[in-house]
């Protein structure tokens, strides 16, 4: 009787790609997710769950539906992040389980408690762990550079030399340099220029302060007449660095 009723059983009307296996290759620290694709070569809707003797190691997206007519689904198999051995081999199995659509479905719950055992289709895929080899890593590698450039477009004309534009690069650095060494000693000659002035200020108050005659008075006359030639020399110098730094600029 079993025997009957194993021959009785329908052939999976269903194709599958991969047909037999699930590969899932490492490292395994992160999620990793391998695609199982369903076609439906009949000319009926065909009902469809996935199945697992592992469910808490995979989540499968969609993990059951219906397949149209000439359509197909892709399952999205994501395997858990785990401690891999490669001396233990994997036991995990996936089971696709179909059957016929019902003209009229209202609950896909239902469809399955009444389905007949004559009625289910089913394949099975085992699971299969792989860590990629020197040659995968190499080439994972190799892929993450960036592909160089390839200038394949003709310029008219001379080609410019590279030599003159970094000397006029070297011309510009000495200039800005320039200019700011002629803005510090304009600013160096003007707080000189202040000094001396409140210094001529100050001897003025003490002349006339005093006696016209005394010695002192006549030391600050001169002291004071000394001072004349050092402001007009620093005024001529504020004004040529001035003129200099617009110059440049």
């Amino acid at each position: 009787m079993a025997a009957a009723g194993a021959l009785a059983k329908h052939e999976q009307i269903l194709v599958l790609d991969p047909p037999t296996d699930l590969k899932f290759k490492g490292p395994f620290t992160d999620v990793v997710t391998t695609n199982l694709k369903l076609r439906n070569p009949s000319d009926r809707k065909v009902c469809f769950k996935v199945k697992t003797t592992a469910p808490r190691r995979y989540c499968v997206r969609p993990n059951s539906g219906i397949i149209d007519p000439g359509s197909s689904v892709i399952v999205s198999v994501m395997l858990q992040p785990f401690d891999y051995d490669p001396n233990e081999k994997s036991k995990h199995k996936f089971m696709v389980q179909t059957t016929y659509a019902p003209p009229n479905i209202s609950d896909m719950e239902a469809v399955w408690k009444e389905a007949k055992p004559d009625e289910l289709m089913d394949s099975k895929l085992r699971c299969v762990f792989e860590m990629p080899n020197e040659n995968d890593k190499l080439n994972d590698i190799d892929a993450s550079k960036p592909a160089p450039v390839l200038n394949t477009s003709k310029q008219d004309g001379p080609i410019p030399k590279p030599h003159s534009v970094s000397l006029n690069d070297t011309e510009t650095r000495k200039l800005v340099e320039e200019c700011k060494r002629l803005q510090a000693e304009v600013m160096k000659l003007t707080d000189e220029n202040r000094h001396l002035r409140d210094e001529g200020l100050r001897l003025r108050k003490v002349a006339h302060s005093d006696k016209s005659g005394s010695p002192t008075a006549l030391a600050l006359r001169d002291n004071g007449s000394n001072s004349l030639p050092s402001l007009l020399v620093v005024i001529a110098a504020i004004f040529i660095g001035f003129f200099l730094g617009k110059f440049i600029l």
